[in-house]
């Protein structure tokens, strides 16, 4: 029987999709407009309400993508879902990694009065995991078939990851004038802080979640029209030419 579904949703996903709407709504709602200033950064730390769950969400994605690219490479695990996990995922770490550079360069305008500082190793470092998982999502668009593609992918994923902890750590090994974070300090940030970054972080990781069984559905069904493809390919390929086992038995009569 033929399914009528048409699209890649399910009845969970649609839940899950409102749930995180609904979050993010809430989320803009009150940490961008009601929530109160900071005694400090004042108006700004409105932004970090987006910038840290943002940066918090990539590291997320890039390691879930790691951990699939490294059990793609290993022969007892290897398999094509893992693959489909590990570029969903990069995709996906891009997106939030974008978002983190954007608004911290928002919150850099107003805090240091510029935008951008290329002497602040948070920054570059932070820059470099963007560029370095862009160039992630190129190789896999090179020539080759799929295994040789995911292999690629794979090993550029496993160095690129290696980017995570120069990010988290940096302002710790470096002298940079990104702030060290608040949130492990006792009583340097409120609880209005506390409580926005949790509601951030879990709703962006719901929105993680559900991008993540939307593209690895899609990947699946790509999947399954390219073979499709093939094979109706090869068929067209065997009635162009003599039936398979004729062909000997016609040559041989022709000599």
């Amino acid at each position: 029987m033929t399914s009528s579904r048409t699209g890649t949703g399910t009845g969970a996903t649609r839940v899950l999709g409102l749930a995180t709407l609904a979050m993010f709504v809430a989320l803009l709602a009150f940490g961008l407009f009601n929530s109160p200033a900071d005694a400090v950064q004042r108006d700004s730390v409105r932004i970090l309400y987006l910038h840290v769950p943002a940066a918090e969400m990539a590291y997320v994605a890039f390691i879930v993508a790691a951990v699939s690219s490294a059990a793609y490479l290993w022969k007892r695990t290897r398999s094509r879902a893992w693959d489909r996990v590990a570029n969903a995922s990069v995709e996906l770490g891009v997106v939030f990694t974008g978002i983190t550079l954007a608004t911290g360069m928002m919150w850099g305008r107003i805090s240091w009065g510029v935008y951008w500082d290329w002497a602040d190793a948070r920054l570059v470092s932070t820059l470099l995991l963007f560029v370095m998982f862009l160039g992630y999502l190129a190789v896999r668009r090179l020539d080759g078939n799929d295994d040789q593609r995911a292999r690629r992918s794979a090993v550029v994923c496993l160095v690129a990851i290696l980017d995570v902890p120069l990010v988290h750590y940096s302002v710790e090994w470096f002298q940079t004038t990104h702030p060290v974070s608040s949130l492990e300090t006792p009583g340097a940030i409120d609880g209005t802080f506390r409580f926005l970054h949790f509601w951030g972080l879990v709703t962006f990781l719901l929105g993680y979640v559900w991008l993540m069984m939307h593209a690895n559905r899609i990947a699946m069904l790509e999947d399954k029209v390219a073979g499709e493809d093939l094979a109706v390919a090869i068929a067209e390929r065997q009635r162009e030419g003599v039936v398979p086992g004729a062909t000997h038995g016609t040559a041989g009569v022709a000599g």
